[in-house]
């Protein structure tokens, strides 16, 4: 791990001066100044050299209120950012009106890990791709222009949606997958004020840039996670993984059905484990509206999920994987009690 300096202020503008200015298109993976809060992905990555920042900018003595909040209202669910993803998973609320939130959060790490890691910064942890973690390895996403060793390599892990032929690291975090399945805002403070985006439009697939994976600048801070009251009860978060005690998915899937009797009125579909960014499967949204939900409906919903996958020589796997985890997904979603 190399030598950096640790600044730990008291409010949310002093923690955005003192990130200070970088250059124009800089992504924050990049930059000097870095933020942290549990500090489980990017100690994990200082240690590997992967990530070298001069300086460290600790977030949680700040004194702002919608940072450490939890509450339910009409309009719909607010998580803070510095709030731990224990805390979250436990909200009485959060456990009976956002079940696919409580089981994202519940699957996707150890208990000791989500009694320390942020809701913020668990939106923009890191991917684990074994090139990109060993930094003898060419990876583009850790220097421009290197090449993508996962292209022709061991590439089991990998994404087969969202890819390109600079990239193919899989994003692997869990709770994504819920908030982009539930049409969630990110509430974002920067030097030019505070501003909401859709989460959607938070991660960048790869493309030919791979190294930037957000919209974010350097100096921006998620505030809170917003996400909208809907009739979304009847939801879930289901995990095919290796084995079943602390790893990442090989598949996964977030489901959430408005049900009228067997016909759907309405679907949410987010796809997790086979892509680069979180995976809205929007077209298998709408090919269910107004359908019958039964296992022939649930598997033409999961060939239209994966019509755009591709596989390599390891990771083909991952699309009938990922087919059966969404059929089996939206059957144990529908019967749900609620």
């Amino acid at each position: 791990m190399r030598a950096f300096s640790y600044e730990r202020p008291s409010d949310l503008q002093a923690a955005i001066k003192a990130a200070g200015t970088s250059p124009d298109n800089q992504p924050p993976t990049q930059a000097a100044a870095q933020f942290i809060a549990g500090g489980t992905n990017m100690s994990d990555y200082m240690k590997l050299n992967v990530n070298r920042p001069e300086r460290l900018i600790d977030l949680n003595k700040l004194s702002e209120p919608a940072m450490t909040a939890i509450r339910v209202d009409d309009a719909g669910l607010h998580l803070g950012a510095l709030v731990r993803m224990a805390d979250a998973q436990e909200h009485e609320d959060v456990v009976r009106m956002f079940p696919v939130i409580c089981d994202s959060l519940r699957l996707a790490a150890s208990g000791q890990i989500r009694n320390m890691a942020s809701l913020g910064g668990n939106l923009l942890q890191r991917t684990r791709c074994e090139y990109f973690r060993e930094v003898s390895w060419p990876c583009n996403k850790r220097e421009p222009g290197a090449g993508c060793s996962a292209l022709d390599g061991v590439n089991r892990q990998h994404a087969v949606l969202g890819g390109s032929e600079a990239c193919i690291a899989t994003y692997h975090g869990d709770f994504a997958q819920a908030l982009i399945a539930l049409d969630a805002e990110v509430e974002i403070a920067s030097a030019k004020g505070s501003h909401r985006m859709p989460f959607a439009d938070l991660h960048k697939r790869p493309q030919d840039t791979p190294q930037i994976e957000t919209a974010l600048s350097p100096s921006d801070i998620i505030v809170a996670i917003h996400v909208p009251a809907g009739p979304w009860r009847r939801s879930r978060y289901l995990k095919v993984r290796d084995r079943e005690s602390y790893a990442f998915a090989l598949a996964s899937a977030a489901v959430a059905l408005d049900m009228d009797g067997d016909t759907v009125r309405g679907a949410r579909i987010a796809l997790g484990g086979v892509a680069t960014v979180p995976w809205r499967a929007k077209s298998a949204e709408e090919m269910l509206t107004g359908r019958k939900l039964d296992e022939a409906a649930a598997k033409e919903a999961a060939d239209t999920a994966f019509a755009e996958a591709s596989g390599r020589k390891h990771n083909a796997y991952k699309i009938p994987l990922g087919k059966q985890t969404l059929v089996r997904a939206l059957l144990e979603t529908q019967d749900m009690k609620v």
